[in-house]
């Protein structure tokens, strides 16, 4: 039960990637889909920049230090891995745009057959 409770973000996440999970696969309709694959990217998100976070009064990696200054020598330990975190602004990034395009091309269906209910579109191609 600690485990459950002492990673309670991590069970958080996985609920909201199953919400958009379910999203993407049950629903017909395409601005629903959209919304969940939007859930569910953002699970994603969230899981890694958690995962990136140090305890203890970790900061950012910026060492101080002039034109031809010596530095210090510094543990690793007291600084934040910031790879996950550009990753992840990369992918915010990824996504927006994504579903930038995403909502133009929903738009370019809607105009086409008067629907975004993917049965319906689906009969009408027929």
């Amino acid at each position: 039960m600690e485990f459950i409770i002492g990673k309670y973000n991590y069970w958080m996440y996985i609920v909201l990637m199953m919400i958009g999970f379910y999203a993407m696969i049950a629903k017909r309709n395409l601005v629903k889909k959209l919304l969940g694959l939007n859930i569910f990217q953002w699970a994603i998100i969230l899981f890694y920049v958690s995962i990136g976070v140090k305890k203890g009064g970790a900061t950012i990696p910026i060492i101080e230090g002039g034109h031809g200054e010596l530095v210090h020598a510094v543990s690793a330990a007291q600084y934040l891995n910031p790879l996950p975190h550009v990753l992840m602004l990369t992918a915010i990034v990824v996504g927006v745009s994504t579903t930038g395009v995403a909502l133009a091309l929903i738009i370019m269906i809607y105009r086409r057959f008067g629907t975004v209910e993917e049965d319906e579109i689906l009969e009408a191609l027929k």
